[in-house]
């Protein structure tokens, strides 16, 4: 599918004096204006949407990152940041009159600090490599997104990723000090501190989550946390999902918070017991994965409690890992559920939605009416300790009508998890893909102030338009589609 910017203004753009620009700027091999070229550019993991941008550059220092934004501010270009283009909402799609700016050369690891646990990272550094380089210290980075093996620190910082063990650690706001970078003028810009606090508003939160709008990243201070002495897994098997959704709320009812505390429905394990082996039982309807890390007393005794919570809220069987290869191993079929969905078939939708705990069952229950209404399959993961759900709907983009079923089946998830007092994303943003559900998030007055922050870094609008933030028209357009008031 083509151009699905309707929010972004017209631009009017000379490809050719464009690529000459940057030609100033960059040696030959780190700008692409050919089609074949620009290919790989168009689309990031949401690929149901694409776009060619009409060039790319690939700058390496800091310097050349200023230059770039510098000439395009102007010359009234769009700029995309991009970093591995793991994320799922098509917040790095491209603008088909702009330019894609690629950090992938920012992949140094500038330093790591054992005694002030921290990791000075540049944004193109994988999420895992912050952990590997970590590791001789005894050290790791907390946040872990099922994709930390590619995806990037920048991009965590843009989207504000989580991942199975955000429940305890926090989420990647949580574990960033300091972010430096550039706005879309040029400008150098900081963001937090090494310190405890800085004075002044929190910018840093508010740069975490803001999906490439505000500023372009070119370095990022994150915490690093002591790794534990001990940490097992208990898998915990139900005969309804009904039941396993319940014993999510139960356990943080007792007042244990697992290091992760994740959810799968039958479908999602009969989708990666053949790919990864993990050891799942496939007669089951929902499999819990509850974790508790710390020193071996306090694992004991939070593995007691919490299968005294699971038993009672109706586990059919439980089982604790025994060792560390067999939690790895558990935990590897979750992580791979995505891929493991992919591979039997031809298309998914991964939706991000996040609900209160006490109200997964009825989400789930849910779920199973509209994959009848829409003639569509999807199998259920998600965070479950933090309600963050991750449906992953199946279709096939080659039969007429099954993405746009797909799209409106997502739609529909989305609205039913603000209705139950959620929100429409829990980590991969809104990009393209939930921006007209923003409209259901959020008042027209509050969208206002959101375009008002954009607005105060960005007043050209030129840094990843047409994402996240939906014009009041598109709002309007929508309510009316419901026989709201406009």
């Amino acid at each position: 599918m083509g151009d699905r910017l309707p929010d972004s203004p017209d631009f009017a753009v000379d490809q050719a004096a464009l690529l000459a620009a940057l030609g100033r700027i960059l040696p030959p091999g780190r700008v692409y204006g050919e089609p074949e070229d620009l290919r790989p550019y168009e689309c990031d993991g949401l690929t149901a949407y694409r776009n060619l941008p009409l060039a790319v550059a690939l700058p390496e220092t800091e310097a050349e990152v200023q230059a770039i934004l510098q000439l395009c501010h102007r010359l009234q270009v769009p700029v995309v940041p991009r970093g591995a283009a793991t994320g799922l909402s098509g917040g790095a799609m491209p603008h088909h009159q702009g330019l894609l700016l690629s950090l992938a050369k920012f992949k140094k690891i500038l330093k790591v600090d054992p005694v002030a646990r921290t990791a000075l990272v540049q944004p193109g550094v994988r999420n895992l490599a912050v952990s590997e380089a970590a590791a001789p210290y005894n050290l790791y980075y907390a946040p872990d997104p099922s994709s930390q093996i590619a995806c990037t620190i920048g991009g965590n910082v843009s989207e504000n990723s989580g991942g199975v063990h955000c429940l305890k650690y926090g989420l990647t706001v949580h574990n960033v000090l300091q972010v430096r970078g550039y706005t879309m003028a040029g400008e150098p810009v900081t963001f937090g501190s090494a310190a405890l606090d800085a004075p002044g508003f929190d910018l840093l939160a508010l740069l975490n989550g803001s999906e490439g709008m505000l500023a372009v990243i070119t370095e990022v201070l994150v915490k690093l946390t002591p790794k534990p002495q001990v940490a097992k897994v208990v898998l915990a098997y139900f005969d309804s999902v009904t039941k396993a959704g319940n014993a999510v709320a139960e356990v943080i009812a007792a007042g244990i918070i697992p290091a992760g505390l994740e959810m799968m429905d039958k479908p999602a394990t009969h989708a990666v017991e053949p790919y990864v082996k993990a050891g799942y039982d496939l007669d089951a309807e929902a499999v819990l994965l509850c974790e508790s890390d710390g020193t071996p007393e306090e694992v004991e005794e939070e593995i007691a409690a919490m299968r005294a919570v699971l038993e009672k809220s109706g586990a059919t069987s439980l089982r604790v890992s025994a060792n560390e290869a067999e939690r790895l191993r558990f935990w590897a079929g979750r992580k791979a559920a995505f891929p493991a969905v992919g591979r039997i078939t031809p298309d998914y939708l991964c939706m991000d939605g996040t609900i209160p705990r006490k109200r997964v069952a009825e989400m789930l229950t849910a779920i199973a009416a509209m994959e009848k209404k829409y003639g569509l399959r999807c199998a259920n993961v998600f965070h479950a300790g933090d309600g963050n759900l991750h449906p992953l709907i199946m279709y096939d983009a080659n039969q007429p009508g099954e993405l746009e079923r797909a799209t409106a089946f997502g739609a529909e998830i989305l609205e039913l998890s603000v209705a139950l007092g959620g929100s429409i994303t829990g980590e991969h943003g809104v990009g393209v893909e939930k921006i007209t559900q923003m409209c259901a998030q959020f008042t027209p007055e509050e969208l206002a102030r959101f375009e008002g922050i954009k607005q105060s870094f960005d007043p050209a609008g030129l840094l990843n338009p047409g994402k996240a933030i939906p014009t009041p028209a598109r709002c309007r357009e929508y309510r009316q589609t419901r026989g709201e008031q406009a």
